[in-house]
């Protein structure tokens, strides 16, 4: 249900929405005016705005977008009041028939109520429950963003209709600093920087949704897996391997075939004729396949917990509308872990499962993140695995292993996963953008689905619960992240390449060459560049490709063993033992830091 037509229902916007909402229909006023035949849709506020969409006679372009906004000005600087009515649904029908407003007949004829709101403002009348601000002089500034096409209710066997998007601030400061965002946003897009940093390519001889990694794009994702992997070590999780294949019984038993089976690959048969159930399959998610570890030998409680962990590549059928970049692909890496334990160790292997996930938020410098508590929809209990009672024992223990461990968070109804609830931490990077990480999972419903058991103390067998958790999700959604927060400018630890050497003539290639020889023998990442550019231009390239240290080799430098830093911020650090270089990249590199 689109927003507008949830309004006719009920109305619940917030002051910003209200402005919002309003700056749409003097947007559709406009429109109408340039095109008296406009068919209108819906015109909904969204997150950072609005947009409205039209069946128009032609196709928008962008040069008709500042028209557009010079008649909205007017409307705004008239200040003509928004009149609210109500019609009966027969009166309101027969009006936007014979106006040809053959969506808004549709909606209402989707509405169960004998009354229907109507608004007007200057000579725009508009089938809508509100609310809306006292007058059109009330709209803060705003700007017309793009056009883009938008199936009318979404439905791709309907007509296309034209939706322009538009944002609304009450200040034109709070205008300028999201435009500026959106700005940054362009600058940072992992897409643009991914092909600029030599990082990954997307092929057209591939499926869509499936990256290939370039070797910096490799080393970035060696360094940030073998992190994970070194955490996980510590913390007690042993590492495993599971197969990318799976028969299609085993998703059945995990129940996922039935919830998740529109987001599979198809099914292979295989060279020979084969039931379903034999049949295998791409492996979606990594659980079903940890239980059968787990259950491929008898437990003692003495032995729980036992903490699998895999840097498991999945295969989802995303939708190919939902493909963006690294941020959503068909073929990803998740350093996925599943616990498996007794009852009364949840508090401790879920504070375990924080204290991780928070040291490595902390080790990437992420401060600004949120927690959430996924539960189930209790008016959508079809859509979930499991009864009543295990779900409010599962519920309960999560949220008081969440409460005991002093986190403060928020509920996230019909957000859980469909056989257990979740917390899930949610990041903010540097814009201000929200991307969803980690999570952590507590499962009673999967151990009795696999009728997992271990021998108790009192020697008889007993059913284990599950943790399923994640650090940083994705490996592919993780770096699309990080690339976007750090600008393409890694912290020099995580960098692919840390110093470039520059030697400024072909007499100092040789000395330029030793140093390279050494640093790599030290493992320093760097390369040289040995072209025959002039050394400015060199600097420029090597801070444009954001590698931290540039080392420039002169004769000074060959004549006493010793470099020239400069930063790619452009700081120079003057010329220095290459030694003491060595040591100083050793430190950030063991400390973690945020520091070049």
């Amino acid at each position: 249900m689109s927003v507008e037509l949830q309004d006719q229902a009920s109305v619940n916007y917030t002051p910003l929405q209200r402005m919002r909402h309003s700056a749409a229909h003097v947007m559709a006023e406009a429109v109408q005016e340039i095109f008296p035949d406009a068919r209108f849709a819906i015109g909904p506020a969204i997150e950072d705005g609005f947009y409205y969409d039209f069946d128009l006679p032609r196709a928008l372009t962008p040069e008709d977008l500042p028209d557009i906004e010079q008649r909205m000005s007017r409307i705004v600087a008239g200040k003509y009041p928004f009149l609210r009515d109500r019609w009966q649904r027969e009166k309101a029908l027969e009006y936007f028939r014979n106006k040809g407003q053959q969506y808004k007949v549709e909606i209402i004829e989707n509405l169960p109520d004998e009354e229907v709101g109507i608004y007007q403002q200057s000579q725009f009348l508009d089938l809508c429950r509100g609310p809306h601000v006292e007058h059109t002089g009330q709209i803060g500034p705003f700007k017309l963003m793009r056009v883009a096409g938008a199936y009318w209710r979404g439905d791709e066997r309907r007509p296309m209709l034209q939706r322009i998007y538009g944002t609304a601030w009450f200040s034109q400061e709070e205008l300028d600093q999201y435009l500026w965002r959106l700005e940054e946003a362009m600058k940072r897009d992992h897409r643009k920087l991914g092909r600029e940093l030599k990082l990954f390519v997307m092929s057209e001889d591939l499926p869509a949704g499936v990256p290939m990694f370039l070797p910096r794009g490799e080393m970035l994702r060696h360094l940030m897996e073998g992190y994970v992997r070194e955490a996980q070590e510590r913390y007690g999780y042993q590492h495993v391997w599971t197969s990318h294949l799976g028969k299609v019984r085993l998703y059945k038993t995990s129940k996922h075939w039935y919830t998740y089976r529109e987001n599979m690959f198809p099914v292979m048969k295989g060279e020979q004729e084969m039931s379903e159930d034999d049949a295998f399959m791409l492996k979606p998610m990594n659980c079903p396949h940890h239980i059968l570890l787990y259950k491929a030998q008898m437990h003692s409680y003495r032995e729980l917990p036992i903490r699998y962990a895999e840097f498991a590549t999945l295969y989802r059928y995303e939708k190919a509308g939902t493909l963006t970049g690294l941020a959503r692909v068909r073929s990803l890496t998740q350093d996925d872990a599943h616990v498996f334990m007794r009852p009364d160790q949840i508090q401790e292997e879920f504070n375990r499962a924080v204290n991780l996930t928070l040291e490595a938020f902390q080790t990437y410098g992420l401060a600004d993140y949120s927690v959430r508590l996924s539960l189930r929809d209790p008016q959508k209990r079809e859509e979930y695995v499991g009864n009543d009672e295990v779900w409010a024992t599962a519920e309960a223990a999560l949220r008081g292993a969440v409460e005991d461990k002093g986190i403060q968070y928020e509920i996230g109804i019909g957000e859980a996963a469909f056989y257990g609830p979740k917390v899930d931490f949610m990041v903010r990077d540097v814009l201000g953008r929200e991307w969803q990480c980690s999570t952590i999972q507590l499962d009673f419903v999967q151990p009795e689905n696999f009728a997992l058991e271990y021998v108790g103390e009192d020697g008889q067998p007993h059913r284990p619960v599950m943790i399923h958790r994640a650090v940083t999700g994705s490996t592919e959604r993780f770096m699309a992240m990080l690339i976007e927060h750090f600008g393409g400018a890694f912290p020099a630890w995580l960098s692919p390449v840390q110093a470039m050497v520059i030697p400024i003539a072909d007499r100092h290639h040789e000395y330029a060459n030793s140093v390279l020889e050494t640093l790599k023998a030290a493992g320093i990442r760097a390369e040289i560049d040995v072209r025959g550019e002039r050394m400015n231009a060199k600097i420029r390239e090597a801070q444009l490709q954001k590698i931290p240290y540039m080392l420039v080799i002169g004769d000074k430098e060959a004549a006493s063993e010793a470099v020239s830093v400069r930063l790619r911020t452009n700081v120079d650090l003057k010329s220095m033992p290459l030694a003491q270089f060595m040591e100083r990249v050793a430190s950030i590199v063991k400390t973690k830091s945020m520091e070049l």
